[in-house]
């Protein structure tokens, strides 16, 4: 949301708070759709603040975090170790970082 008046030339969101958990309707992608700047939302898959489904289509690029939760834990039993949850943040920042010229 102040990205512009600070002269951000980016925006990282990790774990972006799309709306209170339960309260999809109090939604702050507004603050996404407006940055003005090139941005990346990394998400957790199960984020309570908001899934990666639930962000509306913008000029921002979002990653999912499978199974990730707000902290981007995953579960035990998911398909995906924490090691490779944090392997998808880290490549996709880079990747993304890299592009930006």
């Amino acid at each position: 949301r102040t990205a512009g008046e600070l002269g951000a030339h980016a925006v990282l969101a990790l774990s972006f708070p799309l709306h209170p958990p339960g309260k999809p309707e109090k939604s702050r992608a507004a603050e996404l759709l407006g940055s003005g700047v090139p941005t990346l939302v990394v998400q957790g898959g199960n984020d309570p603040f908001g899934k990666p489904e639930e962000f509306p289509e913008g000029p921002y690029e979002l990653v999912e975090v499978p199974h990730g939760d707000h902290g981007f834990a995953v579960p035990k039993r998911a398909e995906i170790s924490q090691e490779e949850a944090v392997a998808v943040i880290t490549d996709a920042v880079v990747e993304w970082t890299g592009s930006l010229g």
